[in-house]
């Protein structure tokens, strides 16, 4: 009885006006440091790019404004529309794969099974592993495989597309399976008791017991498997580096080039005006947002609606 009332005691005293009122009128000392490395880091910079988007420069002092040519030049590169598409497709397409291949992961791990621990440590451990490293070392599986054919990933479109692929349903699906985990372990179990009850089959419990009460899960993983596909860079990089090469009206395109790459070599390449890099990636940031806001709301109206 007596720690029941010394806790009670010191719960009252936590929450009495005494202590709250120094805290809340000092609590803007704890908040200005991370609000002052946010501005730094993030806002300022960010303002700063979409100004120079518009401007003509080679270093930012030297920014001379001239504009909406920097956009017209950009959106008139053929390696840029190219790049968009070949990501939008590459986007789609790993997300699907990402997402069906992590929920029966998810699902075949919390039935039960022995050693399940492990399995998810297993599947989530290539998540830890950089891009550019996976990149180098599956390029080397590849080619290791390819060889035999007398070819090479960066030789072919298709190969370079789908080992991306391979490679990032490799990095990401445990990620995206531990989500679906969580999400698993959130239905309630007097739902799925109900069920057996009912009579309801594996399949029938998991159509329509189980996948409508995973519409959060889903949302978050299409979520970041979406980012995540249209945002690929590092893996890009060094797996295909845009490779192979082909020649369209005098205009070089790099087949297996995707936004992110685009818009660094379109940013770094042209020594003399790196305005239409900038304007590239004001564009990419408006493309993403678009479609991740499209994507979230689409997703949470079928969580309303379950």
């Amino acid at each position: 009885m007596k720690k029941r009332k010394a806790r009670a005691y010191e719960a009252g005293a936590l929450n009495s006006r005494l202590v709250r009122r120094p805290i809340q009128r000092y609590v803007w000392l704890f908040l200005l440091p991370t609000f002052a490395a946010f501005c730094i880091g993030f806002v300022y910079p960010f303002f700063k790019g979409m100004y120079l988007s518009f401007c003509k420069f080679r270093i930012t002092k030297e920014a001379v404004f001239v504009g909406l040519q920097n956009y017209k030049t950009a959106l008139e590169d053929q390696s840029f529309g190219h790049a968009f598409w070949y990501t939008a497709l590459f986007a789609v397409t790993s997300l699907v794969f990402i997402n069906v291949l992590a929920f029966i992961v998810a699902y075949v791990l919390t039935q039960n099974i022995k050693g399940s621990n492990l399995f998810r440590t297993v599947f989530f451990m290539p998540n830890l592993i950089g891009g550019i490293v996976l990149g180098y070392i599956w390029s080397m599986i590849f080619d290791g495989i390819l060889i035999r054919y007398n070819t090479a990933v960066v030789l072919n479109s298709k190969y370079g597309f789908w080992g991306l692929i391979i490679l990032l349903c490799w990095q990401q699906v445990g990620y995206m399976m531990i989500i679906y985990i969580a999400g698993l372990q959130a239905i309630p179990e007097d739902m799925m008791e109900a069920a057996k009850i009912d009579g309801a089959s594996k399949w029938q419990t998991l159509w329509k017991v189980t996948i409508p009460n995973m519409m959060p899960s889903f949302t978050i993983c299409t979520f970041l498997s979406l980012t995540n596909g249209f945002k690929l860079y590092d893996q890009n990089l060094a797996l295909t580096g845009g490779r192979p090469y082909t020649q369209n009206g005098g205009e070089i395109i790099k087949e297996t080039e995707m936004l992110a790459l685009n818009i660094v070599n379109s940013f770094y390449s042209n020594a003399t005006n790196r305005g239409p890099g900038q304007a590239k990636a004001v564009i990419f940031f408006v493309l993403v947002a678009a479609i991740s806001l499209i994507q979230l709301t689409a997703t949470r109206k079928k969580e309303v609606q379950q």
